[in-house]
């Protein structure tokens, strides 16, 4: 196998390969390599020539136009994030944030039905409202940052393919958007779907897939809602639209098929829901399903049944897989944020919309603060005023954050110990930081008080590392931050349980993602593989506590988190960061379709 730029010779972990004059972009010397597949760590150098990977071997004759000095440092694959809501963001900004801030190389969109395309020109204000309220992205963002240049989904991915960003990224076509495109405002209403919407639908499915979506995605879930309350368009689909939408898997031979459901017969020992998986996959042609795992408030043991019904399809030889988190999935409370406990009180909503100095002052006036205590929250949205009646369950945030934390930090504890009430509590702690304390709620993945549960979830072998969400839940929530928290957490610093070890993680951060969804020319530190590059400090990794910033469009606001100790992260064999800082170098660009293995 030759190299386009024109090197010819490949170098074998175990040899330097001879004498070899030429000069190559890129050698990352001595680092300690963990290369993607699970296995051991290994020390070596590995070079990198025409954004591909050249040679790993020890002591390599090979020169590099700049030489990498790894020694002490974690050389592994770029990692892979298959849950991610950048659909709207990577149309308006090169940097995909924060997932590009914790060793992310690519990134999958179009999760959980969500998405900005296919879209008539008469429907974006509702496909807005839709994405608004399911994925916490502020409208006004949205309608200052979408300059909708396309109706079709191939439109939309002949724009992406022009856009150049900090790391690759690809699209999967989303249920609601298709919906909505059929079906017009009977879509956004639920009604259910005639012949000819179904032919549709199954047409775009096969359409996208061709045009280079890797997949489609749908939700079942009584949570997703638009700003005003409604369910979103995809959440009572039959069965009929979703097989529907499998169809356009099969016709086109390719793509992977990924979902979110509420699963309400688990607790009852019903299979229903389950069983509706199968007969997907099946009608897909047996394309790989994905779903969500998570340990629910709602049916707090539904999880083991999902990993137990998981196991028993694979053995029927059905490709289905689950999607777990490794943290509990964290919402975040805060005057700066998106809620807090008291946002739907009467006089805190008439001073919600004032600038946060201005509403930390007046909450600061000692009869404001008695007449919000005294009153009771309404919303019509009942799993709003259910989230913001869970303060006593949250926990403070600090820096570095505590994903793990004990039962006696809750703030119910801490206010008992303190002799006061859960309101006056929480009320005054929110005042804290001028305004600033954020307060994290561990909604699910977190109802036994540790994290041993998710650490079965995770070593299932027909689980996958997903829900990052990142790009989604401005003002609620940050887990794209998930590769740092594994790398910290589980492998190093864990103390309230078994830790996981480092091959092991890597390989679930980057091969194993990437050759799930199709994408197996990445995800490996290997001859001939894409040259998505991390280089890491793991002694000095931390992970820093959330931020807000006012970065999006029309001074929108987002959730950050940084972390220190990424030394250096590389695409298609290009510099993209060095100690957390970007280069300027966007060498990222849109993945259409599946890419076969490149070694």
């Amino acid at each position: 196998m030759q190299l386009r730029g024109g090197l010819s010779q490949y170098v074998s972990r175990e040899s330097c390969g001879g004498n070899m004059s030429t000069r190559i972009d890129t050698v990352i010397r001595g680092g300690t390599i963990a290369d993607g597949t699970g296995g051991d760590l290994f020390e070596a150098d590995v070079a990198i020539h025409d954004g591909m990977i050249a040679a790993v071997g020890k002591r390599l004759s090979l020169q590099g136009k700049e030489e990498i000095d790894a020694r002490g440092l974690l050389v592994t694959p770029g990692f892979v994030d298959i849950h991610t809501h950048y659909d709207a963001q990577v149309t308006w900004e090169h940097r995909l944030s924060p997932s590009s801030d914790h060793g992310v190389t690519t990134v999958l969109m179009g999760n959980c039905a969500i998405g900005v395309a296919p879209c008539r020109p008469e429907h974006r204000d509702l496909l807005v409202s839709v994405i608004a309220g399911v994925e916490d992205i502020p409208e006004a963002v949205m309608l200052a940052g979408l300059e909708w240049r396309w109706e079709s989904y191939p439109q939309y991915l002949d724009l992406l393919s022009k856009r150049q960003c900090d790391m690759d990224f690809a699209s999967q076509i989303a249920h609601s958007a298709i919906r909505v495109y059929v079906m017009g405002q009977r879509g956004a209403d639920r009604e259910p779907a005639r012949a000819a919407d179904l032919a549709a639908m199954t047409a775009l499915v096969h359409e996208a897939i061709n045009a280079g979506a890797l997949g489609v995605s749908t939700s079942r879930t009584l949570s997703h809602r638009t700003m005003q309350g409604a369910l979103a368009p995809a959440e009572t689909s039959s069965e009929d639209e979703l097989l529907a939408l499998a169809r356009g898997l099969k016709q086109a031979q390719s793509g992977v098929f990924e979902l979110i459901s509420d699963f309400p017969d688990l607790e009852l020992g019903g299979t229903s829901h389950f069983d509706l998986l199968r007969r997907i996959v099946r009608e897909s042609g047996e394309r790989m399903l994905s779903f969500t795992v998570v340990q629910n408030p709602m049916e707090i043991g539904g999880w083991r049944r999902l990993l137990e019904l998981i196991e028993q399809a694979n053995a029927e030889g059905l490709p289905i897989k689950g999607q777990v988190a490794p943290r509990a999935v964290g919402m975040l409370f805060g005057h700066d944020l998106s809620f807090n406990p008291f946002s739907f009180r009467p006089s805190y909503k008439a001073v919600a919309q004032l600038p946060l100095a201005e509403r930390i002052a007046y909450l600061r006036r000692p009869e404001i603060r008695a007449r919000i205590l005294a009153e009771t929250s309404a919303h019509s949205n009942p799993l709003m005023l259910w989230l913001v009646g869970l303060a006593g369950q949250m926990f403070m945030l600090e820096d570095p954050p505590n994903y793990e934390p004990p039962a006696e930090e809750r703030i119910d504890a801490r206010a008992q110990r303190a002799g006061r009430t859960l309101d006056e509590f929480v009320y005054d702690l929110l005042l804290e930081e001028d305004g600033h304390r954020m307060l994290f709620l561990p909604i699910t993945n977190y109802l036994e008080g540790s994290l041993d549960d998710t650490l079965v979830m995770m070593r299932h072998p027909h689980t996958l590392m997903g829900l990052g969400d990142g790009g989604a839940h401005c003002g609620l929530i940050c887990d794209a931050s998930h590769p740092t928290f594994l790398l910290t957490h589980w492998v190093r610093d864990r103390k309230r349980g078994e830790r996981l070890s480092l091959p092991w993680v890597i390989r679930k951060l980057s091969s194993e993602p990437a050759s799930v969804i199709g994408l197996r020319d990445r995800g490996v530190i290997g001859i001939g593989y894409k040259a998505d590059v991390n280089v890491i400090d793991l002694e000095r990794l931390r992970l820093r506590a959330p931020q807000v910033a006012y970065d999006l469009p029309a001074n929108g606001r987002r959730i950050t988190q940084r972390a220190e100790g990424y030394v250096l992260n590389m695409v298609s064999g290009r510099i993209t960061y060095r100690n957390g800082t970007a280069t300027g170098t966007l060498p990222g660009r849109l993945v259409r379709g599946a890419r076969p293995a490149l070694h």
